[in-house]
Order: structure tokens, then sequence, then C-alpha cells
């Protein structure tokens, strides 16, 4: 009752203690993307999108263009809008995106999630997601989803470690590298939030981490 459709979410930075997520701009954000990605041999982070892997700086640039191209006014709502993940002191190590938004219905989701070997399970990732979240139901959004192949097991548990729950798996929802794609669904709604920001803001507390910014205690305890 007296719910509005949220705006789409600006094209505004957001700023956390370990980390900044910048509005992706390819000129900035290209060089670090490309030096993060290209330190990993097995290309892992792009196996299960359609996205990369990368074979140069300027082939991650021109993604970056493109990519970055869906901030501009009248861009539909459901375009990825990506953000550069941006380590305190550090230089861009992967990219996070809110896509598939439908402002009628309130719900979003936070995608295209290409954290470099680098990122993966830091408190810096940890911290990127919370932040989306963040905007997500700041904004007015009533639902937030993750999805991800169904083959991907790593994306799977980081769904519900990071407080999603598994709502089921769209068969053959897509055709891509050369196969069909089963999709799994995790949500999250805004009656569901306090819970998971009052966990992720007891978890980012510094006391929480020792000096080389391994965890003491996890997400859930």
């Amino acid at each position: 009752e007296g719910w509005a459709p949220p705006p789409l979410p600006p094209r505004e930075a957001m700023e956390g203690r370990y980390v900044r997520l910048e509005p992706l701009d390819p000129a900035v954000h290209a060089p670090g993307l490309w030096a993060a990605y290209s330190a990993d041999p097995t290309d892992s982070t792009f196996s299960y999108v359609s996205t990369g892997p990368f074979d140069s700086e300027a082939a991650v640039r021109a993604w970056a263009e493109e990519s970055a191209a869906a901030w501009a006014e009248g861009t539909p709502p459901e375009a990825p809008r990506f953000f550069a993940v941006v380590p305190r002191g550090g230089t861009a190590t992967g990219v996070v995106s809110f896509l598939s938004t439908i402002l009628e219905v309130g719900s979003t989701e936070v995608g295209y999630v290409l954290f470099s070997p680098r990122l993966r399970r830091t408190r810096e990732s940890g911290e990127a997601l919370y932040l989306m979240a963040a905007r997500a139901f700041g904004l007015g959004y009533l639902r937030y989803e993750w999805k991800c192949d169904s083959l991907n097991a790593p994306s799977r548990a980081a769904a519900l470690r990071f407080g999603f729950l598994y709502e089921g798996t769209y068969r053959y929802e897509r055709v891509y590298r050369g196969r069909n794609r089963d999709t799994s669904y995790f949500g999250m709604l805004h009656h569901e939030w306090p819970r998971v920001r009052a966990a992720y803001e007891a978890w980012l507390r510094p006391e929480n981490f020792d000096a080389d910014g391994r965890q003491l205690r996890g997400l859930w305890g």
C-alpha cells in the first residue's frame, strides 16, 4: 500500500569502507580490468557468460565503451548498467551491473558479476554486493534477483552465501557458447533485506578481518 515504482538506479558512485563502485568509464577502468583479467590464464571469469574472454586491453576498452553506453538517457530499463569495482587505493578488478530492471513491479537483478580471481571471496567483493543491494532497496525496489547458469556451482553457492533464496531453474532458458543453458533463479525481497543487511554490516566490520584481510567469522556466523 502506498508503493510507487522506483527510479532507475542512478549513474552515481557507491562508497564503501573497502571498495568504491564507479559507473563504468572505459578510459579510466579498462587498464585495470585488463590487468586483473589477463592475470588469470584460465579465463575463469568468463566461463558462464557470453562476454569475453578478452585478448588485449583494446578489446576490454571496446567492450567497456559499448557497455557504458547503456547509461545514456532513453536506454531501456532492462539493459545492463555497469559499475567498476575499485578497491581502495587500487584500480578496477571487476565489474557488476543492474540489469533486467522492471520498474512497474519494482524488480532488478544484480548480474554480469565479472570479478577477477584477485577480487573473488574477499571483503571487497562482499562489500560490492552489499552496496548494490543497499542501493536497490534504498531506491524502493521490492525484488532483487540473482540468476546464473545452473552449471555454475560457484555462482550458485555465492548467491546463497550472500542471502538470496533459491527459487527454481528455468530449463533451456537460452543458447550460448554452442549449448543450451538452464538458468537458476535466486531472489531477495524488500522485507528480507533488513536481516541480510544486518548480517553484512556485522561481517564487514574491520575487527572481523585479520591483517591480511582474511575473515575471522563468516557472513552467517
